[in-house]
């Protein structure tokens, strides 16, 4: 991410991409730290949205995410609100978009994906999110190269489709394990709990709370 935002800022063209083998300090949101797999993806990629596209980024990530684990493994994925993706239920994929906003424009946006494709996953905090990887779901080992070349043409699919005023909310909404279930969400220093109703246009999570009340989430963390 610290290598694509220094390209950014030189004006690197739509589309570039840096990967790491293996990152030695990932992070990923709220100043986590990403612990990156030995056989797994890191890369991050530039783009230059409109500001009305920013939303859509993580919706363009994660669903490029899940179409492209399921054309090269047949594994099922879903999506947890709002950027992680699962498989059986366990974190595969963790995905941070960060953006610089000047006024009424974006200067640039940058995907960020970690993807634990071959080898034992890390133990995850807290312990009740537990990490799996492509290799150990399918038995087998995964093409990282096959399943990046892939990502990227989802990527750009999806993209062009935002680009040209196509929603993603609809796909995104059926792709989220979260919705239906109860969950809690920290944010700004307290925790709310309920059922996660549905998902705006914009991406924010409804959460309607025990006393009926409907909370709009634009950013936090949800445990199920």
């Amino acid at each position: 991410m610290d290598v694509a935002r220094k390209a950014a800022r030189e004006r690197a063209i739509e589309g570039t991409l840096v990967i790491a083998d293996r990152q030695t300090a990932g992070r990923g949101r709220t100043g986590r730290t990403w612990i990156s797999l030995q056989g797994g993806l890191s890369f991050s990629i530039i783009l230059y949205p409109a500001l009305p596209q920013l939303s859509s980024l993580i919706m363009i990530a994660s669903l490029a995410v899940v179409h492209s684990i399921e054309s090269l493994t047949l594994l099922h994925a879903g999506i947890k609100w709002p950027n992680d993706v699962l498989i059986n239920g366990k974190k595969v994929c963790g995905i941070l978009i960060e953006s610089a906003v000047k006024g009424a424009g974006v200067d640039f946006s940058i995907i960020g994906i970690g993807l634990n494709v071959n080898g034992e996953p890390p133990a995850l905090s807290p312990p009740t999110l537990l990490a799996t990887s492509l290799s150990v779901d399918t038995g087998q080992e995964v093409s990282r190269l096959k399943l990046l070349s892939k990502l990227m043409e989802e990527i750009e699919q999806f993209y062009e489709r935002v680009r040209a005023g196509r929603s993603l909310v609809s796909e995104w909404r059926q792709r989220l394990e979260t919705l239906g279930r109860q969950v809690q969400v920290k944010m700004d220093g307290i925790t709310i709990s309920g059922i996660a109703e549905d998902v705006a246009d914009d991406g924010s999570l409804l959460l309607r709370e025990v006393d009926g009340k409907l909370t709009r989430v634009v950013a936090g963390d949800v445990s199920l």
